[in-house]
């Protein structure tokens, strides 16, 4: 059976599937298809710390489907811009993962992680299956990814 672990990007899962469907992520039907290919043996929530009701519920949510939920604190700037992406974290942990799985599931379209993925395919001979809205995922991404699955309604709530 293979090994899996699930890195999800969550802000841009949140940000994407808003944008392009007004709609949010099921990451439960998303743990069910993933399960099926495989044994998950680590599932990683990447997220945003915000003190509400609503990110608590979701937060929990996640902890109930088998996540492990990091949080970064929301830092917002003086100028009104704000921080607080998980890229580097992200690719820690996946790079660490790398050595003991036999598919890194990513959720994010970010373009960044091309490198991580060609890296991980390439040293570490890992399957990466990139999940990801097909019109605000970079294509730099696609490209990389030994399987590309777009998030289309079948993946929303």
């Amino acid at each position: 059976m293979k090994k899996i672990a699930i890195f999800a990007d969550v802000q841009n899962i949140y940000y994407t599937t808003r944008q392009a469907y007004g709609r949010q992520f099921n990451y439960r039907r998303l743990w069910s298809t993933v399960a099926a290919q495989g044994e998950i043996i680590s599932a990683t929530a990447y997220a945003i710390h915000r003190s509400d009701q609503k990110q608590q519920k979701f937060q929990n949510a996640l902890k109930e489907i088998g996540f492990a939920i990091k949080l970064k604190p929301f830092i917002q700037r003086s100028d009104g811009s704000a921080k607080g992406d998980w890229d580097v974290g992200i690719t820690i942990d996946v790079m660490e993962a790398a050595k003991d799985i036999d598919i890194a599931v990513l959720l994010s379209g970010d373009g960044d992680f091309d490198i991580l993925i060609n890296k991980i395919k390439r040293d570490y001979h890992v399957d990466a299956h990139i999940y990801g809205v097909p019109s605000l995922t970079a294509d730099s991404l696609i490209n990389a990814a030994s399987s590309y699955h777009p998030i289309e309604d079948t993946l929303l709530l």
